[in-house]
């Protein structure tokens, strides 16, 4: 169906419809009608939720308000354009959605009942992908959100990345593959927060302050960037690593007075045994370690002069460069943070550059100034992030 303003308006009138008859407006509540025709509307409703294959929608408990929280979730998912980002907050539908946040979160600490508890993170998880998508390079709903009932989203994220840095440690399904459906919902919903969080504090200063002030939120941060990517999937740590990178970014350029302890008392990360990052012409690379055993040498060597023989295709090349090029992010990333921790911290430049390979900071300038060029070849010139990463390179070269 196509979506205008009039689709809108009567979704958000249902919500508010619902919520003023506390939230148990059903459709006996709302027409009077008898049990049999009741029976066949619940029935007819039935079947046409089953056509859209909606996993979400609770059948047993069809309200006005739960159908049309479905369906604006469902489509402002999808048609996310600046007029519709506009019509949302004066419509009064970012209210509904951040309210809809609060109440999954606050659910989120119940978890005896596993089923409500992946059903409380999907739906954190999708209403915060769709403030997530009408926050993007759109200041005024930026600020709306900020402020609304005293900065509610950004206690509600915080709260939110706490819970899922406790729990994607007992439900990581890289550890533990009976877990699979409760560690996939809370590796979606730390994304979509941290989405969130990177809209609402990039380049925003009243942003960035008010999620600074959330209790225990940069250790929380710094927590995540050390450990939670070993509790991901192999294919999808690089995603969380970006996103970890970024939000620990905003975070140490609000804390620089708090730099010198977030280096000091920092969580140690958990080993990753299966390859150590290396200095190699100029750049940090991930290399994998040989696994092999004394006893398989002769096939292992056997093995490798077969594929040394073969000759590289396409596909293989692709492969080779993608990965390389997520390693690079990674680095550039990292020496990008340990920048900003640097800045006006003596102790902390003393502590980086002990343990430095050269003993300087030319590798971690080298690696950020490849990384501009990179950056100015796709995007726009004079970006924030451009600004940030040439600021970070200028002070490494004359620290």
């Amino acid at each position: 169906m196509d979506l205008d303003r009039s689709c809108l308006d009567l979704m958000i009138r249902l919500l508010e419809l619902d919520q003023d008859r506390g939230g148990v407006a059903s459709v006996e509540c709302n027409l009077q009608f008898s049990a049999r025709e009741i029976a066949k509307m619940k029935e007819k409703i039935r079947k046409l939720c089953d056509t859209v294959h909606n996993k979400h929608l609770d059948l047993e408990n069809i309200t006005t308000g739960h159908l049309a929280m479905e369906t604006l979730l469902s489509l402002t998912s999808k048609r996310a354009g600046d007029w519709f980002k506009e019509e949302l907050r004066l419509l009064g539908g970012l209210d509904h959605i951040v309210d809809k946040v609060k109440e999954c979160v606050d659910n989120l600490s119940q978890e005896v009942d596993k089923e409500k508890l992946v059903s409380s993170l999907w739906g954190a998880e999708r209403c915060l992908r769709v403030l997530e998508s009408v926050t993007v390079h759109n200041s005024e709903n930026q600020g709306y959100l900020i402020a609304y009932k005293d900065s509610s989203l950004i206690v509600s994220s915080a709260k939110a990345l706490n819970r899922c840095e406790q729990m994607i440690q007992r439900y990581s399904r890289e550890l533990n593959s009976d877990c699979t459906a409760v560690g996939k919902a809370v590796e979606d919903c730390m994304k979509a927060v941290i989405g969130v969080l990177l809209n609402l504090t990039h380049d925003n200063e009243w942003g960035s302050t008010k999620t600074g002030e959330q209790e225990d939120l940069i250790m929380t941060a710094l927590n995540c960037v050390l450990k939670v990517p070993q509790l991901f999937p192999q294919e999808r740590r690089f995603d969380i690593r970006v996103l970890l990178f970024l939000q620990r970014e905003q975070a140490a350029i609000l804390a620089e007075a708090q730099t010198d302890d977030l280096i000091k008392e920092a969580p140690k990360p958990a080993l990753d045994q299966s390859g150590e990052w290396q200095e190699t012409g100029g750049e940090i690379q991930w290399v994998a370690k040989d696994n092999n055993n004394d006893s398989g040498k002769d096939d292992g060597k056997k093995k490798e002069k077969e594929e040394e023989d073969e000759e590289l295709d396409l596909n293989k090349a692709l492969q080779h460069a993608g990965k390389h090029m997520e390693d690079s992010i990674v680095a550039s990333y990292t020496a990008l943070l340990l920048g900003c921790l640097c800045q006006g911290s003596p102790m902390n430049v003393t502590t980086v550059r002990e343990n430095l390979p050269k003993g300087d900071f030319s590798i971690m300038t080298e690696m950020l100034k490849k990384f501009l060029n990179f950056m100015n070849l796709t995007c726009d010139i004079g970006t924030a992030g451009q600004k940030s990463v040439s600021r970070i390179i200028d002070y490494l070269e004359h620290c």
